[in-house]
């Protein structure tokens, strides 16, 4: 027999940012204090407001699982005294098990007699676990921040203002903050009121009575249909921004779209502006044309129905016009600054403290940049413009829009650039830099972007690690595996012939001239080495290639970012090859003995070989190191993995033929070598030992 169960949490308005985690936490703690306590149960489905989280979990099993299970105690020679009798060891691991002595029994494993307990627990009904489980479930959830109300111990986000659970028509009695549990619930603040679940499965049904949509997705879903309607009904193209619409959805419990307009005159302020004021001052979605233009529109989700929406699209216009009559003071006073003026003003904002201001952020800037022009080889005109974009690609962080909008940074620096004289492609670049900011963002459309923002995170990186500030789990302040992800994206989609490691010459090299590099390159090459190690293995895993692949190329080397990623793009096109096996087979065996080599030295005396199949070796080892040196120059790494298997036959025949390890010392280090050199083309592709067949 099975029943359904509720449990909802009943709260003061929570904050949209915490509703999606915290009915994550709940969801999870649920079905492992299910798991733990040995009760069957269907499908959990989440709930969530803002006033209340919730689950309901369908076909709850009236009882626990019976448990029958053998656990091992001491051994046999330590059990029993040396009359025969159970020893203390013995009789306190029975007390420990519930049982009495005589229950014990001996049994041998692995060639030790141990003795062992038959323990069987009889599962008791769910209805007396629930009361306890459920009390310890809403009390567990963490969230970001705490407060405390009234005389209660009890932290949490909001105050608990009611609670239900519910199991079948059964209310469990449950006490938290001293609110007690039963079978009643609130609907809407305004449009609802107090209402009786009957039973778990008419949870949803009864709040939608209440002018409650209980279900996040549904509840999503209709506040998309809502837009869509409206949209089509005016002509109008509304992009729907995600995040805006998951923090709506966390802010409204029945929602109705209405939409509202405000002065063209405000359309004179640059349109990421206008989107960005409505989106976090009034979590508004902008209204397009069909040419993606800016109308004098603006789309709103209100929490309630759709009663005097005139009214409330009066007041919601009220407060955007004094919001975008703030927006555009900020604009116009901001272009009567010039940009030698708000550079100057760098100078006065500490960056970190160990690694100076952003005026010495820029400086770094300018000089990373400089030296990757010249590693590019990158031509005169170019690299002006890449200089002039790198000396400004800061100065927008002191205006007012980005002091009041952050995330406007680089794009206000374009607009006020191109207003103050400078070339379309060196604005571009102010605001590219910056880019890609998150995972699937775009990198800088232009090569000029593309080198001021690898000189500003190569910047970043070089100096946290420099101070040892590097990433622990999930703290990153200064964002360095989002920065190191960004410099292998445009390296890769850019096409850049730069290495890593040049990378981190060149950034320690400008901080080292300006005595702020706190720990020697030699330490740091290494370590960065490893974190984009670890950047490239998740860029690796997204494109689906294997997790053997990733472990046998990043053993080679990820120094050249293209050559990595064209490296896997090869070897995932043989792996799955029935005879790619054997080559990886042969491969491995010269790896293996090569490791024996010891001599400094990579000369091979011909003179030496005694066997025809050591010549063979070296001859096809010559043409396929030169067509294997070609193709990796290039980067054709599936033409230099054919090189190398080519190898193969020249391998086997060797090894059937000769014992490496001859008693001449002369002969077998003269072997070795030649599977040294062997080897070293080997490994500079890949671990081959690190394949799972």
């Amino acid at each position: 027999m099975s029943k359904s169960l509720l449990l909802e949490i009943g709260l003061e308005e929570l904050p949209a940012r915490f509703v999606e985690p915290a009915l994550t936490q709940l969801q999870q703690k649920a079905e492992q204090w299910f798991a733990q306590q040995r009760i069957a149960h269907g499908t959990v489905r989440p709930y969530a407001t803002p006033r209340r989280l919730a689950l309901v979990v369908e076909d709850v099993a009236e009882q626990q699982a019976d448990v029958s299970e053998e656990v091992r105690g001491p051994a046999k020679k330590i059990a029993l005294d040396m009359s025969g009798n159970w020893s203390q060891a013995a009789l306190g691991f029975a007390r420990s098990q519930g049982m009495a002595a005589e229950q014990l029994f001996v049994r041998e494993q692995n060639g030790i007699e141990y003795v062992y307990a038959n323990k069987q627990s009889k599962g008791v009904a769910t209805a007396e676990l629930l009361a306890a489980g459920l009390k310890t479930l809403v009390e567990s959830l963490a969230f970001a921040k705490n407060m405390r109300w009234g005389t209660c111990d009890l932290r949490y986000a909001r105050p608990i203002r009611w609670l239900i659970g519910l199991f079948g028509t059964e209310v469990i009695p449950f006490t938290v903050a001293e609110v007690t549990s039963s079978n009643v619930t609130q609907g809407h603040r305004f449009l609802g009121k107090e209402t009786l679940v009957a039973e778990p499965t008419g949870y949803e049904a009864t709040l939608r009575s209440q002018f409650v949509i209980a279900d996040m997705a549904a509840r999503r879903a209709e506040i998309v249909a809502q837009i869509e309607a409206l949209a089509a009904r005016n002509g109008w193209h509304v992009p729907i921004d995600e995040d805006l619409l998951t923090e709506v959805t966390s802010l409204v419990e029945y929602p109705t779209v209405l939409n509202g307009g405000f002065s063209a005159e405000f359309l004179q302020i640059p349109q990421e502006v206008l989107i960005t004021s409505m989106r976090e001052h009034q979590r508004y979605f902008p209204v397009l044309d069909g040419n993606g233009k800016m109308l004098p529109f603006f789309i709103t989700v209100r929490n309630g129905d759709s009663r005097s929406l005139q009214q409330v699209a009066k007041g919601n216009e009220k407060v955007l016009r004094a919001r975008l009559s703030d927006a555009r003071f900020f604009y116009v006073e901001d272009q009567k600054m010039q940009i030698a003026t708000a550079l100057a003003k760098l100078e006065n904002i500490v960056y970190q403290v160990e690694l100076g201001t952003i005026a010495d952020k820029v400086r770094r800037i300018v000089r990373n940049a400089g030296a990757i022009c010249r590693l590019l080889q990158i031509d005169e005109q170019t690299s002006r413009a890449v200089q002039r974009a790198a000396e400004i690609c800061k100065f927008d962080l002191v205006t007012s829009m980005v002091y009041e909008f952050p995330e406007l940074q680089g794009v206000m620096g374009e607009d006020y650039a191109l207003k103050l004289g400078e070339t379309q492609a060196v604005a571009r670049a102010v605001k590219e830099h910056y880019q890609p900011r998150f995972s699937g963002d775009r990198s800088p459309s232009e090569q000029i972007g593309a080198i001021v923002a690898i000189a500003d995170k190569i910047d970043t990186l070089v100096g946290c690690f420099s101070l040892g500030m590097i990433p622990t789990g999930s703290q990153d302040p200064y964002a360095l595996r989002r920065q190191t992800a960004g410099i292998v994206q445009i390296i890769e989609e850019h096409a850049l012939d730069v290495h890593i490691s040049q990378l981190v010459q060149i950034a320690c090299e400008a901080y080292r001239a300006a005595e702020r590099l706190k720990r020697e390159e030699s330490v740091l090459q290494p370590e960065i080495a490893d974190f984009f190690s670890l950047r490239l293995k998740n860029t690796l895993n997204e494109r689906g290639i294997r997790y053997d692949v990733i472990d046998a190329l990043l053993a080679g080397g990820i120094d050249d970012v293209r050559a990595t990623l064209a490296r896997a793009a090869a070897l995932m096109e043989v792996v799955a090859e029935p005879t790619f096996k054997a080559v990886c087979d042969a491969f491995t065996r010269v790896v293996n003995l090569a490791s024996k080599h010891t001599s400094e030295s990579d000369v091979i005396n011909e003179q030496l070989f005694l066997e025809t199949v050591e010549s063979e070796l070296y001859h096809a080892w010559r043409a396929a190191h030169e067509q294997y040196d070609v193709n990796t120059a290039t980067r054709q790494m599936s033409a230099a993995l054919q090189a190398l298997a080519s190898l193969d036959q020249a391998i086997n025949r060797f090894f059937e033929s000769v014992m490496v390890m001859a008693e001449d010392a002369n002969i077998r280090n003269n072997r070795l070598t030649l599977l040294y050199v062997v080897a070293r083309d080997i490994k500079s592709f890949a671990d081959f030992g690190k394949l799972v067949w």
